[in-house]
């Protein structure tokens, strides 16, 4: 019986590494970056094309996956970024790289939207929110060594085929293509019996009218802002290391491994103290962490210092999100559908912080870091918020 159960899990815990892969939009602004004299700051419609789709189709996506089922449109999602990692093969140009994100973040907007409650659905009630914290450690891993994979593994195989062009980063891509085509079959051929659905429907409408209400509005720009900050430091952090410590280019990509292995680490630990310690309690320590490692990151000339602080960032920032998540859903539980399709809508705040910080940085180059301390003050405050009666 336990063998059974865990081969119905472990395809749906795939999904969760595939949804990883929509976090290479920061390997995308590097490459091209340096393989193209395109300015830094249009480099940044990659993760704005990647993203805005969160806001566009999370609510619509929803109300498709009552119809039809979670597995099948979590099938449908994993196909779609599967199309999006091929899409390269047409070339190293920004508007193909551009095609390519779209893609992948439709599909990733509708595999968060679907892959969440499919895994509860496999799961006992008891366990729910440890394997949620599983999946968010597996998507970590993939996070990680997403950029690892780009930039070695990618150049590896594209000599084992012959290929001598620019843009050996493609590579990659193909090979989590094909691991996300896997994940596609894997998943069809196994059978999952979904949970009754409530009668309750979200609909758009019933989304929007709960903004109305302070308390809610502002934890889902607790959301906007948190993934914003996340997105636009890893499409940043390897241009800021070069230009302000002088980091090779090639070295600076690895910024982004630094930061996704952290990250890794705090949705772990974060995992363990959370059994323990209040919600509250911890979101304001952790926005407090992010806050001093910024401004620490933004005054340091060491190189070695400045991979620590961006490692350190990274732990500061990992648990925020499950953190307004969980506690804005505690407080209104009979309205949680609703406040989960405002909360993935609010994730479309990584298509507009990373071109924020982007042309900050053009103006000043700490200037994209003043911008993200702003809004890890405006996060720490969130912790303070009492529910609206």
């Amino acid at each position: 019986m336990k063998s059974q159960k865990s081969k119905i899990v472990l395809p749906v815990l795939l999904s969760f590494f595939v949804i990883s892969f929509v976090d290479l939009v920061g390997t995308g602004v590097d490459e091209l970056k340096q393989n193209s004299n395109t300015p830094e700051y249009l480099l940044q419609l990659i993760p704005f094309v990647a993203f805005i789709w969160f806001f566009l189709l999370s609510v619509p996506a929803g109300i498709w996956q009552a119809k039809i089922g979670k597995k099948r449109v979590l099938n449908v999602a994993i196909l779609i970024t599967t199309v999006g990692l091929f899409v390269p093969v047409l070339g190293n140009t920004l508007p193909v790289i551009l095609v390519a994100f779209s893609l992948l973040g439709i599909g990733n907007t509708i595999m968060q939207v679907a892959a969440n409650p499919l895994l509860v659905d496999v799961v006992s009630d008891k366990k729910a929110s440890s394997f949620l914290s599983l999946s968010q450690f597996i998507k970590s891993v993939g996070s990680m060594i997403g950029p690892f994979v780009a930039a070695v593994v990618g150049p590896f195989l594209a000599n084992l085929f012959n290929y001598e062009g620019a843009g050996t980063w493609r590579f990659g891509l193909y090979l989590f293509g094909i691991i996300s085509l896997s994940s596609f079959f894997w998943l069809s051929v196994t059978k999952i019996e979904e949970k009754a659905v409530s009668e309750e429907k979200v609909s758009i409408s019933s989304c929007f009218k709960l903004l109305s209400n302070r308390y809610i509005a502002l934890m889902v720009l607790g959301i906007f802002a948190v993934v914003g900050i996340d997105v636009a430091l890893n499409s940043n952090i390897g241009t800021f290391l070069h230009l302000k410590l002088g980091v090779g280019e090639e070295m600076a990509k690895y910024g982004k491994s630094v930061y996704f292995f952290a990250k890794m680490v705090g949705t772990f630990a974060g995992a363990i103290i959370l059994m323990k310690w209040d919600p509250r309690k911890i979101l304001r320590i952790s926005s407090i962490v992010a806050i001093l490692a910024v401004v620490a990151l933004a005054f340091t000339s060491n190189e070695i210092s400045a991979w620590i602080f961006v490692g350190v960032i990274s732990l500061g920032v990992s648990n925020i999100f499950p953190l307004i998540y969980s506690i804005t859903v505690g407080d209104y539980p009979q309205r949680s559908n609703e406040i989960s399709g405002l909360m993935m809508m609010a994730i479309s705040g990584g298509a507009i912080f990373p071109f924020l910080v982007g042309l900050s940085m053009n103006y000043h180059l700490n200037g994209g870091l003043w911008l993200i301390s702003a809004l890890l003050i405006f996060i720490f405050f969130l912790a303070r918020l009492s529910p609206s009666k």
